[in-house]
């Protein structure tokens, strides 16, 4: 199914001033050629300053750019969720494997937010997840609850863990997981996050809660927000996820993928959140249930956390 089309707006910046606009085109959507990007501008897609461009003109710093994109048809996705927890304030749900949170990467309508839209108009992410990461994913439905939780959200009043499948067999128990996370480039994708001697500081606390001949399953509680965080910060200990395509055992990014970089075929999951209620001040805790079916083993590493609130509705 088509959906409605998208206007893709940017303000050309000082950078830019002088280059052609097919070539910065090119440059701004590099997931099309510059052949592709003429003919879109020959169909009329696409605007400067509200005028039809040809793509020959030279842009100037300031200038309006829009992309008028016409329908498409999206990737395949999920169209569900659950909610974990709902208030007048928050809303928490469990994201299956394979949604994205937000639009992009030719997603727009088959996405988190605009399915919890549909039903719950005024909540907004606080966070995201990645598109195959499933779990839990915390919406504030009003602006009060926003600031309060985008102001904590990286500190240690909010304990997240997860659980993760990763390759090998972990010879300690537990780890501490300090490698610093930044942009690094590649030859294929450009830049793209990963263990970087130069990057910002993170870290996460690993511990060990089920080995196989081949396997271990950990968890892991973040106590840093930074991208992909979990997949490096496990790779960079020589514990790359089962079926990551980007990450290899040094957290660098593997330098032929196998897929792109968004796609999915690992196990991570958010399982729980705990935090305080950013207008009532009550202690929340929330529990995501492990997928069924992702790991054969997954029913094993299920655990109750007492004083969990589900609502337990799915909304498709």
């Amino acid at each position: 199914m088509l959906n409605r089309g998208y206007a893709y707006a940017t303000i050309i910046g000082a950078s830019h001033h002088g280059q052609t606009l097919l070539s910065h085109l090119a440059s701004l959507y590099p997931h099309s050629t510059p052949q592709a990007w003429q003919q879109n501008l020959n169909n009329g897609e696409v605007t400067l300053n509200g005028v039809t461009a040809t793509g020959a003109e030279s842009v100037t710093a300031g200038q309006a750019l829009v992309w008028n994109r016409p329908p498409w048809v999206e990737p395949a996705a999920p169209q569900h969720f659950d909610v974990l927890f709902e208030d007048p304030h928050l809303l928490a749900v469990d994201k299956p494997s394979g949604l994205p949170t937000l639009p992009g990467a030719g997603f727009l309508e088959s996405t988190l937010l605009r399915l919890v839209q549909k039903h719950f108009p005024t909540a907004n992410p606080v966070h995201r997840l990645g598109r195959a990461t499933s779990g839990i994913v915390l919406f504030a439905k009003t602006p009060q609850a926003a600031a309060h939780l985008f102001a904590s959200w990286n500190t240690p009043k909010i304990q997240k863990i997860y659980r993760a499948l990763a390759q090998n067999i972990a010879q300690n128990d537990a780890y501490e997981i300090l490698t610093p996370i930044g942009l690094v480039p590649h030859p294929l994708i450009g830049s793209v996050w990963a263990a970087s001697p130069h990057g910002k500081p993170a870290k996460s606390l690993a511990k060990v809660i089920a080995r196989t001949t081949s396997t271990t399953t950990f968890e892991v509680s973040l106590h840093s927000g930074r991208p992909h965080q979990i997949r490096i910060h496990l790779a960079s200990i020589g514990h790359p996820l089962v079926g990551d395509p980007l990450y290899g055992p040094t957290g660098l990014p593997l330098e032929n993928l196998p897929g792109l970089p968004g796609d999915g075929g690992y196990f991570l999951h958010a399982q729980f959140l705990t935090f305080h209620h950013p207008i009532t001040a009550e202690q929340i805790n929330i529990e995501a249930p492990l997928p069924p079916g992702i790991h054969p083993n997954a029913a094993e590493f299920a655990q109750s956390t007492s004083g969990s609130r589900r609502a337990n509705r799915r909304h498709s």
